[in-house]
């Protein structure tokens, strides 16, 4: 599969170097025949085409060898404790079993040992709500904990969706207590000579700003299964589960980490950053106007070898189109450059390029178009280890379906905002 996976980036490389040529030859003045222009056409849709090849199978190519890595760390765990303990596989395996018997059959019909251990693990899912009494419907009140194989896969497959997380700094708490999150930009600030039998100055004291990070509930919606599907022993019905939940939750998420306004939601990494350059036209994005962004964010944050580039697919069809003034205005060097090795983003101006499709998606007035920085510097994303997951039999028994709804806690905030900035188109 590697090989026929580099045969298409190699590919796409070929099939945009001919419409560079064509691009050129037109720039140029040369008169194109019908046959030339529909060889240009063609070329351009060969690269979205590899493009969006490449991607579906590097996604799914990760994903599967993400989940086989969980299930085989399982596995070595189960063995390993098992034979530390010489006696049956230890209580993670266990419960991971019990698990998927609870999303298979519902707590009614599962083995009593089963039962027993689910309901050790059950969670409420209003704070400080009363304990009470767990029968076999304890689930319409609240929600099962997964077992840490099950998440991982959630979580694995929640990266592939978006690109808000892509370089963010990610922190994991047991817990969902809010949590102070200090916060500091000291680029202004420079040492200086210190003369002979002189004091030195406490002026420049380092000054940390202070945010906290919540724990929001972000909700999956009902993913429906039905009961045929469930009913075949064959199926790995946990991987499937979590792939779709895993999508729903990296959606969501990725919107409110992306533009969500920090009150009563997460702060998203485009509302925290400022603009570092607005452009000339409200329809236009320049070479120029590049240059005058990267060097809006201080040198000390490129030189960090994080930076990257941030934009939405649409707006990537725009800047495939911008060329720098090596042979003239408009005329020179694509900025753009697919990427010709396994494993490497596109590039924008040098700079790796993400897709966040929950950014603006139009060059046009008062759009922010482009996020450039170091990321990671600007941006936290915290999560609360583990997850929930509700079974719902009854609401989709006449469709012979049954409903999972999972459930996660995450925030995310700025913590510099002078890491990034942004390109504002003019009003």
């Amino acid at each position: 599969m590697a090989t026929a996976l580099q045969d298409l980036v190699d590919q796409r490389a070929s099939a945009w170097a001919k419409a560079q040529d064509f691009d050129t030859r037109k720039k140029a003045g040369d008169e194109f025949s019908a046959e030339d222009t529909q060889g240009w056409t063609r070329a351009l849709d060969d690269v979205d085409r590899l493009g969006a090849e490449i991607e579906n199978i590097q996604r799914s190519e990760a994903l599967d060898a993400k989940f086989s890595q969980i299930d085989e760390n399982a596995r070595r765990e189960a063995a390993n404790g098992a034979t530390a303990a010489g006696q049956d596989a230890p209580k993670d395996s266990e419960y991971r079993e019990a698990f998927v018997a609870y999303m298979r059959d519902g707590m009614t019909d599962i083995a009593p040992e089963h039962r027993q251990l689910l309901q050790a693990q059950f969670r409420n899912l209003t704070p400080g709500a009363e304990s009470r009494a767990l029968g076999t419907t304890s689930g319409s009140v609240g929600g099962y904990t997964v077992p840490e194989g099950f998440w991982a896969k959630v979580t694995e497959t929640m990266k592939y969706y978006g690109g808000a997380v892509d370089g963010a700094e990610v922190i994991s708490t047991t817990t969902g207590n809010p949590l102070p999150w200090a916060t500091n930009d000291d680029t202004s600030n420079v040492g200086y000579i210190l003369g002979e039998n002189t004091a030195a100055s406490n002026e420049g004291d380092l000054s940390f700003g202070q945010k906290t990070l919540g724990a929001y509930t972000f909700v999956s919606g009902p993913g429906l299964v039905s009961l045929q599907l469930l009913q075949d022993s064959g199926i790995d019905i946990e991987s499937i589960v979590a792939r779709k939940m895993g999508e729903r939750l990296g959606r969501i998420q990725n919107t409110r980490f992306t533009t969500g306004t920090g009150s009563s939601q997460p702060q998203g990494y485009v509302y925290g950053a400022s603009t570092g350059k607005t452009t000339a036209s409200a329809t236009a994005i320049t070479y120029d106007e590049v240059i005058d962004l990267e060097h809006s964010v201080d040198a000390a944050y490129r030189a960090s070898g994080r930076c990257a580039y941030k934009c939405h697919d649409l707006v990537v069809a725009y800047l495939r189109k911008v060329r720098d003034d090596s042979g003239g205005a408009g005329v020179g060097r694509p900025l753009w450059q697919p990427s010709v090795q396994l494993g490497t983003p596109d590039t924008f101006n040098g700079y790796p390029l993400v897709v966040n499709n929950d950014m603006d998606s139009t060059v046009a007035a008062t759009k922010k178009t482009l996020a450039f920085g170091d990321h990671q510097a600007h941006f936290v994303v915290r999560r609360v280890a583990g997850g929930q997951l509700m079974r719902l039999a009854e609401r989709y028994a006449e469709y012979l379906q049954v409903g999972f709804i999972a459930y996660e806690r995450a925030d995310s905030l700025v913590q510099d905002a002078s890491a990034v900035k942004l390109l504002v188109q003019h009003s």
